[in-house]
C-alpha cells in the first residue's frame, strides 16, 4: 500500500465529500493519510485531530493521522496561547508530527527573523513530545538564504534529537537533500515530480537513496499531470508514485513497500496502535 505523507483534508475544498475522498483514496492503495494541522492559522490547528478522531476505526477507510504546527507565514500569531495549544496537541494519540514549520522567504508576510524564532520555538515543544518534525521551506527566486537559514537552524537545533522528520513538498537541490537526510530526514515528493518543466527535480529525485523517499499529494493542491489544475486527492498520488517509481527503476509495489517501511521507520515511536496492523 502507499501512504499520503502530507495531505490537508481539513481543507473546506474537501467539505463536501471529505468521506468519498477517503474511501476513493482506500480503492486506489492508499492505505494511511497524513492530515496536517495547520489551518488557517494557530486557532485551526486542532482540525486535522477532530478529523482524525471522526473517522478513526474505519475499515472501508486509510488509516489517519494528524499533524499540528505554525506555519510560517502565521508566526506572527504564535503568541503564548498558540505555543500552549500546540503543546496539548502534540500531547495527544492522534498527533504523530509537529508541522508544516519551517521557513518562506518566498511570499511577502511574516518578517524572516520572526518565523526563525518561532520556528526555533516549535522545535523545542516538538523535541518535548519526542515528534518528528514536517518542514515547509520556500526560498525566494533571488537568493538561496531560505535553504541556508534552514539547514542552520536544523543543525543548531533539531540534529542532536535524532528525531528527523520529513522535507515535505520537495524542491531543492541534491546538497541539500543531503545535508537533511545526515539529519535523520525523509525526502518527500509530491506532484510537481510529474511536471514537464521539472526535469531538474527528477533528477534529483532519481539520485536520492529510496529508502529515505516518501510520497504526498499536499492535497487539495499540486495535482500530477495528468490531473493537473484539478483538485488534488490521495487517490491521485498513484500517479506520482508511479513517476518516482520510474526514475528509480523499479515497480510500483516496490515503491510502495519502501515508502511505506521509510514512513513507519521514521514514526515507530508515535504510529497508535491501530497502525501496528500497517501492510506494505
Amino acid at each position: 500500500m502507499l501512504i499520503d505523507s502530507h495531505a490537508h483534508l481539513d481543507s473546506p475544498r474537501f467539505a463536501p465529500d471529505l468521506e468519498q475522498v477517503l474511501q476513493r483514496a482506500q480503492q486506489a492503495g492508499v492505505g494511511g493519510i497524513l492530515t496536517i494541522g495547520i489551518g488557517e492559522g494557530p486557532s485551526e490547528m486542532h482540525q486535522a485531530r477532530d478529523l482524525v478522531r471522526r473517522f478513526q476505526g474505519r475499515a472501508d477507510l486509510p488509516l489517519l493521522w494528524a499533524s499540528a504546527g505554525i506555519y510560517p507565514h502565521a508566526t506572527h500569531l504564535a503568541d503564548a496561547a498558540a505555543l500552549q495549544q500546540l503543546d496539548v496537541l502534540l500531547g495527544t494519540p492522534e498527533v504523530i508530527a509537529c508541522g508544516e514549520i519551517g521557513l518562506d522567504y518566498y511570499h511577502e508576510g511574516t518578517p524572516h527573523p520572526i518565523q526563525q524564532r518561532v520556528f526555533v520555538e516549535q522545535m523545542e515543544i516538538a523535541a518535548r513530545h519526542r515528534a518528528p518534525i514536517l518542514i515547509h521551506c520556500r526560498p525566494s527566486e533571488q537568493d538561496d538564504a531560505c535553504w541556508t537559514d534552514l539547514l542552520h537552524l536544523l543543525r543548531q537545533h533539531w540534529a542532536t534529537t535524532s528525531l528527523g522528520g520529513i522535507l515535505h513538498c520537495f524542491s531543492g537541490t541534491l546538497d541539500h537533500a543531503r545535508q537533511a537526510m545526515e539529519m535523520g530526514f525523509r525526502i518527500s515528493f509530491a506532484g510537481q515530480i510529474t511536471y514537464p518543466k521539472l526535469e531538474p527535480l527528477r533528477a534529483v529525485a532519481a539520485q536520492l537513496p529510496l529508502d529515505q523517499l516518501l510520497v504526498e499529494t499536499d492535497a487539495p493542491y499540486l495535482a500530477p499531470v495528468p490531473l493537473r489544475g484539478q483538485r488534488n486527492e490521495s487517490a491521485s498520488m498513484v500517479h506520482t508514485a508511479e513517476a518516482l517509481a520510474s526514475l528509480h527503476g523499479c515497480s510500483l509495489s516496490q515503491l510502495a513497500q519502501a515508502t511505506t517501511e521509510n514512513f513507519r521507520t521514521l514514526f515507530r515511536h508515535k504510529l497508535p496502535t491501530a497502525a501496528s496492523g500497517m501492510g506494505n
